[in-house]
């Protein structure tokens, strides 16, 4: 496969054909975020988009999940989107998921009927970054969305039948945003109602913003007994049906997985344990993004 700088996905995108549709990202000044830094957001040109595809049949013999890549693809013409996925489906009949990044500003250009015709060709889910439920965060971390955008977005992705996977970020807000960011954050959750939460805990990038304010003395990280005061209030405030909750990623201090809101009081039993021994917490210097 051909690719343009360093291309990012999610980890559960980890045995996926992952094709570039676009490169960079749409947005790119959030104050934590170290990701394709090295070059401007750009539309791949659809020639190379398909002949990316035709060159992966020809390769691999199987091939159950695409992720088009990079950080929005959902920012291309409608029309453009409907070629790619007409495309897979010809080439790849066996595929049974097509997943992408998408931020608020790419769902908002949609229509409802552009996203049901994705759907119906074969978009299965999309990706998008919360970060923080709590607009006085997000504005300090340049997120470029008002909270009440974002889940607006996302309730409309949900509502035209695409799957929904939301991230957050534990510790964006520091400590004196802490409670603040941690019960907002469960309640933008809640109002969208995703298949998917993911969790990743605050790890500070060279080249970032975020990192000349810790080293300035402007931001202060979450001790590690912080993030697990920080979690525990998040789930406490939990109120998703059926979404599955998921704290697995390798930023994270503590392990939590768990189907809402059934699991809520064992994930709640797994942080009291952890707040009680420290060692059960995964070592910073194992931690990773």
């Amino acid at each position: 496969m051909r690719y343009y700088g360093a291309v990012y996905r999610p980890p559960s995108e980890a045995y996926s054909l992952i094709v570039q549709v676009t490169y960079g990202c749409s947005h790119n000044t959030c104050a934590f975020c170290s990701m394709y830094k090295e070059k401007r957001f750009a539309l791949r040109p659809l020639e190379e988009v398909l002949e990316d595809f035709h060159m992966a049949r020809q390769r691999y013999r199987h091939v159950d999940k695409v992720f088009l890549a990079d950080g929005d693809a959902l920012v291309r013409k409608a029309s453009e989107l409907y070629t790619i996925l007409d495309t897979i489906r010809e080439l790849f009949p066996e595929c049974q998921r097509v997943t992408s990044y998408a931020s608020p500003a790419s769902i908002r250009i949609r229509t409802d009927e552009e996203l049901q015709t994705l759907r119906a060709k074969g978009l299965t889910m999309v990706y998008m970054g919360l970060e923080s439920g709590s607009d006085e965060v997000l504005k300090l971390m340049r997120k470029g969305h008002p909270a009440a955008e974002i889940i607006e977005m996302g309730r409309k992705v949900r509502r035209n039948g695409i799957a929904l996977s939301v991230t957050a970020i534990t510790g964006l807000g520091g400590p004196e945003l802490l409670e603040q960011h941690a019960i907002e954050t469960a309640k933008a959750f809640n109002a969208m109602n995703p298949e998917y939460i993911g969790m990743l805990t605050l790890m500070v990038e060279p080249g970032t913003p975020l990192y000349d304010w810790v080293r300035e003395g402007k931001f202060q990280l979450l001790t590690q007994p912080q993030v697990l005061e920080e979690t525990r209030l998040l789930v406490e405030n939990l109120d998703s049906p059926g979404s599955v909750f998921r704290m697995n990623h390798a930023s994270n201090y503590l392990v939590l997985k768990g189907t809402l809101n059934g699991d809520q009081e064992a994930m709640l039993r797994t942080i009291d344990a952890a707040e009680h021994d420290l060692s059960r917490l995964r070592p910073e210097e194992w931690r990773g993004l």
